[in-house]
């Protein structure tokens, strides 16, 4: 089998078995389900949840925070153990294991504690699975675990590490790699792993958003920015300042305009310079060592973000530039999708700047907007005009994992485990709450009658029980 970046293996499937696994409605085939949305089609999907409690099957899987992806009865994850990269597939059934691929990785790039080598989830289609690790690139396989390509990608700058993932859209493989610097939009071919087109993005800076196609478009949410791009091309449509955080998330769409949601603040977060300065300069160079910055318990571990230069001390151009992250026009933003150019600020239809969340992904459903914020403060908007219609807090915890929905219920995934449940609409309603006792990073997954959730050792299958 070739292996070389780029190069595709023969092909594997004869044609009846590609007809096979022509995609369906009930497969969820990337980060957030269909075009990312968070939203099935399934119905009599359970409300309440534990570790026995409407269980159709579990089974231990290794450590990884990426999220499960259903196409074609299987369910692929990504994980990692030592120094292997692993993709994992099981039967979205009965939950048996069905293959396991190593990959050995190349350099081992430390990173965040929030994150890991496995952090990215896969995208898949009726030919294969894609999967991205920022300690080798991208890969891909058959649904029976063959070879089929490989691209190797990095090493990224990204002190927080990478949480992109793949995207599937006719031909393309889309892949968003924001990184301190060299941040760019790369496009291959999806059956030969050959380069389409890549596209820098100079203004983009750290980031771990995942992009969505709509019509032509590629839309991605940048730290500084949000751009549309030509889906064929790469070529930039439009483009619109807006203010985060660090980029989290996916945008929604809604009648021909994008939503997106970025956490930032109208004030400085950090003290000033100066100010810093007077209480940790002990040797008065006016700069903060990495030894210094030590007293500052609160952000001591975040040194390495601050320091661009990596020269172990900041010095004022640097902390300015961590002070001033988010400052501007963030929040939650409704934009038109046929512009072109540079956007002027005019052109946001609407404009929420309170209880925001800060990573999990909105949610468009049933022709309500939802925001999910750590604490378990649940928003619902109207998305044509951005009135709040109820705010509550539903599930407290704090949340990597995206709200999804079907069947008239919303899921939430906390990092403690907890699952709940709520009723949708515009006055949303608590329906259940379960533990499932372990942590949980990953976004769950709706294929069939079954929610797919990934905790920290464990993957469920839930349905109601006859």
């Amino acid at each position: 089998m070739q292996t070389g970046a780029g190069v595709s293996s023969k092909e594997v499937f004869p044609l009846l078995l590609l007809i096979g696994f022509n995609l369906t409605a009930a497969d969820w085939p990337r980060f957030r389900g269909p075009n990312g949305s968070g939203v099935g089609e399934e119905a009599n999907l359970p409300a309440e949840f534990g570790p026995e409690r409407n269980v159709a099957w579990k089974v231990a899987v290794p450590f990884g925070r990426s999220s499960p992806v259903v196409v074609a009865g299987r369910i692929f994850l990504t994980a990692n153990e030592g120094e292997n990269l692993l993709t994992l597939a099981y039967d979205a059934a009965t939950g048996r294991p069905l293959w396991r691929r190593e990959l050995k990785r190349p350099r081992t790039q430390t990173v965040f504690r929030a994150n890991d080598p496995a952090s990215s989830t896969p995208a898949a289609d009726a030919r294969g699975v894609y999967v991205f690790f920022p300690d080798f690139g991208l890969i891909s396989y058959s649904h029976e675990g063959e070879e089929r390509w490989r691209h190797p990608l990095g090493p990224f700058e990204n002190f927080y590490g990478m949480s992109t993932a793949p995207v599937v859209d006719g031909g393309l493989l889309l892949l968003l790699c924001d990184q301190a610097r060299g941040s760019y939009l790369l496009a291959l071919d999806k059956d030969s792993g050959r380069a389409r087109w890549k596209r820098d993005r100079p203004a983009s800076g750290e980031g771990w958003s995942v992009p969505i196609v709509q019509g032509d478009q590629v839309i991605a949410i940048g730290s500084t920015r949000i751009d549309s791009y030509h889906l064929s091309t790469g070529e930039p449509r439009w483009w619109i300042a807006h203010a985060s955080q660090g980029s989290m998330g996916s945008p929604v769409v809604h009648n021909g305009s994008v939503l997106v949601t970025t956490s930032g603040s109208d004030q400085p977060w950090m003290p000033s310079f100066a100010a810093s300065l007077a209480k940790l300069d002990k040797d008065g160079d006016k700069r903060i060592s990495l030894a210094e910055f030590k007293e500052d318990k609160d952000w001591f571990e975040h040194f390495g973000w601050m320091d661009s230069n990596h020269d172990k001390l900041l010095d004022a151009a640097e902390w300015e530039a961590a002070r001033s992250m988010g400052l501007g026009d963030y929040g939650a933003v409704s934009i038109p999708l046929d512009g072109k150019g540079q956007l002027p600020k005019s052109a946001v239809k609407w404009r929420v700047k309170r209880s925001l969340p800060y990573v999990p992904s909105p949610l468009l459903y049933g022709g309500v907007f939802y925001m999910v914020k750590d604490g378990g403060i649940v928003t619902s908007l109207d998305p044509a005009t951005g009135a709040v219609l109820k705010q509550g807090r539903a599930a407290p915890g704090e949340y990597f994992a995206s709200p999804v929905a079907a069947d008239g219920k919303i899921y939430l995934a906390s990092v403690e485990g907890k699952i709940t449940t709520l009723k949708a609409g515009a006055q949303w309603q608590p329906l259940g709450t379960g533990d499932l006792g372990e942590e949980c990073y990953a976004t769950p997954a709706i294929s069939g009658d079954r929610l797919f959730v990934r905790t920290r050792g464990t993957l469920y299958a839930f349905r109601n029980k006859p």
